[in-house]
């Protein structure tokens, strides 16, 4: 595994705490009658969706580490593929959590624009390092 790769691996196992945390609000949640979670589908199912995405692109995220070590591209394209999953991860999340802030949200606020800009960076990024793991390898000179 490179240099490029743990560092990166460590940076996004920093926000595994972040995602627990969620987990762990919305657990509260429905656990307290008191918050009236469930008294609001919309706020629900974006909330859960937020944290879900979260879960699964963190994990995308860490096996891209290793899978860009091994792609074909351009130095430049490599760095945008490794920081820009968990970005994903973070911008997707934040989106569907941000749009139902507040207690009597009635409808998805603006920073839902914020899951459409992570699905962007998601699908970048992915589809790059799909392009780079299927193109031929480049030879290595031998000394």
């Amino acid at each position: 595994m490179s240099r490029a790769a743990r560092t990166m691996a460590g940076l996004i196992l920093i926000l595994v705490p972040t995602i627990q945390y969620g987990g762990y609000f919305l657990l509260k949640s429905l656990m307290d009658p008191a918050s009236h979670y469930m008294d609001n589908p919309l706020r629900e199912n974006l909330q859960r969706a937020g944290h879900a995405h979260a879960g699964v692109i963190i994990l995308l995220s860490l096996i891209g580490q290793v899978l860009a070590d091994y792609a074909t591209l351009p130095g430049a394209l490599v760095r945008a593929v490794r920081i820009g999953l968990p970005v994903a991860a973070v911008l997707l999340s934040a989106g569907f959590f941000l749009s139902v802030a507040g207690s009597n949200v009635t409808h998805v606020g603006g920073l839902i624009a914020l899951v459409y800009v992570g699905a962007i960076v998601l699908a970048l990024s992915v589809v790059t390092l799909a392009i780079g793991l299927l193109r031929k390898p480049r030879e290595v000179a031998a000394d």
